[in-house]
This record gives C-alpha cells, structure tokens and sequence, in this order.
C-alpha cells in the first residue's frame, strides 16, 4: 500500500511484520470423546466444549483450507481452533482489533489455491503492506469503527428484517387465499386433473438432435421458465413430441441431494422452439380445461404444499418425488375460473410489490457493505 502523504509516525509494513501466525493440529474427529469448558472452533463457528486449550490471550482466527477461506472471526483466550483454521497472533504495540480490522479490509481470494479443496497460505498473503500508525492512533481508530460498524450492523439487521417481512407477507397471503376456500371450491387429487412425465436423460456422450433443456438449476425463486437462459444440450437420436414441452406445462423438481428444492415449481409461457427437461424433474400437464395453470403453479408453491412433497420425497442422500406422491396430492380450487384468475391476480400484484420491496432492502445491505469497505479504506490510509 502506497501513500503520496503519510502521517507523522506512521509506516508502511508487511503482516507478517505486525502478526505471527499459528497452527493447530487438533482435527474434528479427534473430539468426539472430548468434554470440558474451553471452547473450540470451526469454519462453521462454534464446535463444542473441550477439556483443553491452545490459546491464553484472545486471537484471531482465520479459514486456510476449504470453504469460505479467508473468513476472520475474533476469538476468547482460553480456546481453540481445528486444523483447517490458523491463529493471527498481533505482535507488540499492534492492537488485536486493529488487525482484525487490518484482516478484513482485503481480498484473501486473489491467494486461493487448489480447486477441489481450496486453500492460502500466510507466507503468501503475509506480504500484503499496510499503512500502520502509532498504537494510541490504533485504539483511536478501533473505537471510531467499533462505533460506526455498531450502527451499520444495526442498520442490516433492520434491512434483512424488513427483507424477511416482505417475504413473509407474499407467504402469509398465499396461505390465507387456499386457507378461506369458499362454498363454491372442490378437492380433487392432482393425478386427477392432470398427467406426468418424467423429463430426459442425457450425457455428455450422447448423439443426436440439439434442444434446450430445463434443468435443476433454472429453478431457483422463479415463476416462469426463463427459456432465455436455458442450457443446450445433445441428446440420442431426434426428441420425442411427448417429451416437448408444451405452454401452460408444470415442471417440478424431481431429484436432487438437497431436499428443499424437491417439488419446486415452474410454469411454461409461450415457447419458440424445441424444449424439453431434464431427468431430475417432472412435467405436470393440465387434462381438465376448468383449471387455471397459474393457479395450480401458485398453489403447488405454497408452504403448505412445499412441506407436503419434501416429506413425500424417498431415499435417503438423494431425495426423490415419484408420480405416485404427485397424484396423491390433495388441490384444493374454486369452480369458477373468473375466480382463479382473480386470485392470480392478486398473488402477481402482491408478487410484484414484494420482489421491488426486497430489490430495495437488497440493494440497502450492499450499500452498507460497501460503506464498511469504504470505511475500512479510509481507516487504513490515515482519512478516518
């Protein structure tokens, strides 16, 4: 780090002039058997209580192999950390708070190495320069941060609150709507009003006719297919016309390691080419005409519905939602299509709003993310 002015008794160093570094040798599964009251730690926080301790003084820890490498946390004395983990020690006349601060200022990434596991090491980064002032400056410093990142933590709470809020009350008004059915509403199973059929199976071997492909991963939050964003794929020999997807088609996921996304939804609008989906999901086609599919697709994606097919799901490392579970599913409709529409009517409105309310809690925490980096910045080139 370079400044064209420095400060009075300030001067450029290296971490690993500031810090010394740590290692532990103690694994997970080392503390199966072990009990105590000294804390020891992770990648994910807190593990468990041990009988003993690596540390006497509060640390800093730091994440050098695996997930969420570069990842600092601000420890106690008298605990510990696993070995994918590695203590910063501060040396003399360098404020622990001022070095963590130091620590969360740059990018770790731009020092990542290995791809499956990932990982840094500190003779790397520890060569990162830093302007660093006299240790009353540091505490001054530290207690000008420690009061605004108080505010601006206060002020994320709020923003992720209000983004939860928004969330919530999209949910609570879908629920409501299926909830208050009307004289005028009837029960039918789904394998009644509609078909299914599984989507295709494909590898990167296979010859044949190229088509784009509905997979997992175009589901996310969404409503619609988004067919602009669709993945090409190749699969053996020309594709089916039952396997085309058709306008007003239903797709769920079928399979997937993660139980939560089975039986999310997606509901096809007006197609301009071949399209066809993928062997972890499952099309849901209408067969009576007296059923709005936006009104199917709103409903299948209520909570309540949600909780009823992750539940179906079968297996055990990869869940699974078979078209015996899909038929058996109880949907609950008004008679009257003018009011099926009606209510997605509402539900799109209500859509509508939700998603500009969280646009703009979004947008809130990233701008106080980049005021803690901006800060950061400033606090380490003598402005703050």
């Amino acid at each position: 780090m370079q400044r064209k002015e420095m400060k009075n008794n300030w001067q450029i160093k290296k971490l690993n002039e500031i810090c010394d570094k740590g290692s532990s040798n103690i694994s997970q599964n080392q503390l199966t058997k072990e009990e105590g009251i000294y804390p020891i730690y992770g990648a994910g926080g807190l593990i468990k209580d041990i009988s003993f301790f690596q540390q006497d003084k509060d640390y800093i820890s730091i994440i050098k192999d695996g997930a969420g490498i570069g990842r600092v946390s601000l420890l106690p004395a008298k605990s510990s950390v696993i070995g994918t983990l590695q203590y910063i020690i501060p040396k003399y006349n360098i404020n622990l708070k001022f070095l963590y601060y130091i620590m969360n200022s740059f990018d770790f990434s731009k020092y990542k190495n290995g791809a499956t596991i990932p990982h840094i090491y500190f003779r790397e980064y520890s060569n990162e320069q830093f302007v660093i002032p006299p240790l009353p400056e540091q505490k001054r410093i530290v207690k000008v941060l420690d009061d605004v990142f108080s505010k601006v933590e206060i002020a994320k709470n709020n923003a992720e609150k209000n983004l939860q809020n928004s969330k919530a009350l999209f949910e609570s008004c879908l629920q409501s709507i299926f909830a208050k059915k009307g004289k005028d509403w009837e029960n039918k199973l789904l394998g009644e009003i509609a078909t299914f059929r599984n989507g295709m199976n494909f590898t990167k071997k296979s010859k044949g006719e190229t088509i784009k492909i509905v997979g997992v991963r175009d589901f996310q939050k969404s409503f619609w297919v988004p067919f602009e964003n669709l993945e090409t794929v190749i699969i053996d020999g020309e594709l089916n016309e039952i396997d085309l997807l058709k306008k007003d088609d239903i797709l769920a996921v079928r399979s997937n390691g993660n139980p939560e996304l089975i039986g999310r939804t997606l509901l096809s609008g007006d197609l301009k080419e071949k399209v066809s989906h993928s062997g972890f999901t499952i099309r849901i086609r209408l067969n009576l005409k007296n059923i709005y599919s936006p009104y199917l697709c709103h409903y299948l994606k209520s909570q309540k519905v949600r909780k009823e097919l992750i539940k179906s799901g079968t297996g055990i490392n990869i869940k699974s939602l078979n078209q015996v579970a899909l038929s058996s599913l109880l949907v609950s409709f008004p008679k009257s299509l003018v009011e099926q529409k009606s209510i997605v009517k509402k539900l799109d409105a209500l859509s509508e709003q939700t998603k500009k309310l969280e646009v703009i809690y979004k947008q809130k925490l990233a701008d106080l993310e980049e005021l803690k980096k901006s800060l950061l910045k400033k606090a380490f080139s003598g402005e703050l």
